[in-house]
């Protein structure tokens, strides 16, 4: 285990875990602009917000075939050399939507991002699972995962700022490309060029084989508990601002805050995960985490207090943070001769889960109202818990 944590805690390797974390935080930017300025951008090229908003198929589509075609190419490249690659075209792709001239060029920049954060997404988690031992993944892992939710606490009001003083393209020049730019310099100096070798033999009865992924029922677990729990995250990341200003009226800016603070307690989640995980292990910490978010989650619609609904948002929000900690934890060690496949294939899998949980989401509510929603996903969010529990294993726990 010391050469695999050799690379990650000497020399340059003190750089490690913050590139890793700043490239999760600079995949964020531009989808949290999109999700801000949605409005703003129709306007520049006189499209509707539906219209508008079909900037977000393009980035899902991108995203999903990228992480695919990722989980072969993990096999062949370097690691470091395809999350690169990715951190590289989210930069192209923000320049091209900042020169943007009309709706479908600007359609076309902005579905590169996607692609590039489906190839720095499943990375960063497989260099942790190569140079990190295994005691130390989990908080490395949980770095990782707060790196990404950071953005919506930093980056939302820096962008709202920035957007004030011109248009919606200045933050793409002034925040995003910068973000991108900084995190291409770090992981450039501080990830290692080639996993390192380990001291004992490889295991023989290893299969490389890409199917072995399809032929393990716990991985193949994995990966559907992280497609439910994607969905039912939705519930928070997409409707709860919505619940809140149609339920209980909220001011916008009110609303704003509201999303502000479930971001950072989805950050602290993902960040005490490790202590549960040291303590009850992965599969165990994956299913009650997954259980609680999903409960927490059915609850929060039925609250007729703003202020008791509020904080039951922001508890799920903690126990979403950690399951995504836990649940990334455990998927990395299903089959580690994989694991740049298998990580490339769970961010697929979670893009169709996002995408999944929208529409039954909406469905929900449109028939049933914020009740229906947080009783479809919060229960989506149960059965993941069910799913890891009676399904998935730790092969840590089985060596």
């Amino acid at each position: 285990m010391e050469t695999d944590s050799a690379s990650a805690e000497s020399g340059r390797g003190r750089l490690f875990l913050p590139a890793l974390a700043t490239a999760s935080f600079a995949s964020g930017p531009i989808a949290v602009l999109a999700a801000l300025l949605l409005i703003d951008i129709g306007n520049t090229f006189g499209t509707s917000v539906s219209v508008t908003g079909q900037i977000n198929t393009a980035y899902s589509i991108a995203a999903v075939a990228s992480a695919l075609l990722t989980g072969a190419l993990s096999i062949r490249f370097k690691h470091k050399s395809l999350l690169l690659l990715g951190v590289l075209l989210m930069a192209v792709s923000a320049l091209g939507c900042f020169l943007a001239l009309d709706f479908v060029t600007l359609l076309a920049f902005y579905a590169l991002s996607g692609a590039g954060y489906a190839i720095v997404n499943p990375m960063t988690f497989t260099l942790v699972g190569e140079h990190f031992p295994l005691e130390k993944r989990a908080n490395a892992i949980g770095w990782v995962v707060a790196g990404g939710a950071l953005v919506y606490v930093v980056g939302a009001p820096v962008i709202a700022v920035m957007s004030g003083y011109k248009d919606w393209r200045f933050p793409l020049v002034g925040f995003v490309l910068p973000i991108l730019l900084i995190s291409l310099l770090l992981a450039f100096l501080g990830l290692p060029s080639a996993r390192k070798k380990r001291q004992v033999p490889p295991d023989p009865k290893a299969n490389p084989n890409p199917k072995a992924i399809f032929l393990s029922k716990s991985a193949v677990a994995c990966l559907i508990g992280d497609t439910l729990r994607s969905a039912a995250f939705v519930a928070l990341v997409l409707y709860a601002t919505s619940f809140f200003r149609q339920r209980f009226s909220v001011p916008t800016d009110f609303a704003s805050l509201i999303l502000l603070a479930a971001a950072l307690s989805y950050v602290l989640g993902s960040l005490s995960t490790d202590r549960l995980v040291k303590r009850l292990g992965r599969k165990p910490s994956t299913v009650l985490t997954a259980l609680l978010s999903g409960a927490f989650t059915v609850s929060y619609a039925f609250v007729p207090n703003v202020w008791i609904s509020l904080v039951l948002v922001l508890t799920a929000s903690w126990f979403f943070g950690m399951v995504a900690s836990s649940a990334n934890s455990l998927t990395l060690e299903q089959i580690p001769q994989l694991r740049g496949t298998l990580m490339s294939i769970d961010t697929a899998v979670l893009n169709v889960g996002s995408a999944f949980g929208t529409t039954a989401g909406g469905l929900a509510l449109l028939y049933s109202g914020y009740e229906g929603l947080g009783s479809v996903l919060g229960t989506i969010g149960i059965i993941a818990a069910l799913v890891f529990h009676l399904l998935a294993k730790d092969p840590t726990q089985l060596q």
